[in-house]
């Protein structure tokens, strides 16, 4: 079977309980577990989390919590990585027969079950190790500045700076949304997911926003409503 993994701990500080906190009329989790059940390349969600609230709101969205994360898996330290790997581990020793994996942020309003099935179906149809959502960076980032101590301006790639925007080659930065890989390239703890291995969807601008900040959340919002009203 296809599953996805939804980490989703309840101790987020910038944005308190921002899991289950209600945007655009519903729990911030029900957005991806929708996607995830809508996408037809998925059979199971699975939401990794120690809090109790936030694991009510999975199971009344159709999600599933088989078990409680632990909490040294649960502080603000520990990667995504690890607690996929932790849920994949246990889902396994409870007979689950799993053949591909999606681990899919909570804070994704913006994914749709669309993008979830074309990142799976470009995984299956190459070599790659991982299929992860990005997306370009508006401006070349090799002409940044950089602000020195005194306030004044230093570029940080000097040998850039004097080149023409089109003559310089686009850069890419993560979706912070969705990541497939097999199980066993997610137990496999020597291959990474930004690495030559994995392989880019690159989306565009308005379907791609951080949510770490109340004004990412309004922003969210916006766009949210703006595609609910095409």
């Amino acid at each position: 079977m296809n599953i996805a993994i939804i980490p989703a701990r309840g101790g987020s500080k910038r944005i308190p309980r921002k899991n289950i906190k209600k945007f655009c009329g519903q729990p911030m989790l029900a957005y991806p577990i929708k996607a995830a059940l809508e996408s037809g390349v998925i059979d199971k969600v699975i939401v990794s989390t120690e809090d109790e609230e936030i694991a009510a709101v999975a199971r009344e969205y159709g999600a599933e919590v088989p078990f409680y994360r632990s909490a040294a898996l649960a502080d603000d330290h520990t990667g995504t990585s690890p607690v996929v790997r932790d849920t994949l581990q246990r889902l396994l020793q409870l007979g689950w027969d799993i053949q591909h994996c999606a681990c899919i942020y909570a804070t994704t309003p913006l994914l749709s079950s669309v993008l979830i099935k074309q990142a799976y179906e470009q995984l299956c149809e190459t070599s790659a190790d991982y299929v992860f959502t990005s997306a370009r960076f508006s401006f070349p980032i090799q002409r940044a500045l950089l602000q020195t101590k005194t306030g004044g301006v230093t570029p940080f790639d000097p040998a850039s700076i004097v080149k023409r925007s089109q003559d310089l080659p686009p850069a890419f930065h993560d979706a912070g949304q969705l990541y497939w890989g097999s199980c066993n390239t997610w137990l496999d703890q020597n291959k990474y997911i930004f690495s030559e291995k994995s392989q880019m969807l690159v989306l565009p601008p308005h379907l791609v926003q951080d949510i770490d900040t109340l004004e990412d959340w309004n922003h969210a919002e916006l766009l949210y409503r703006m595609l609910q009203s095409q």
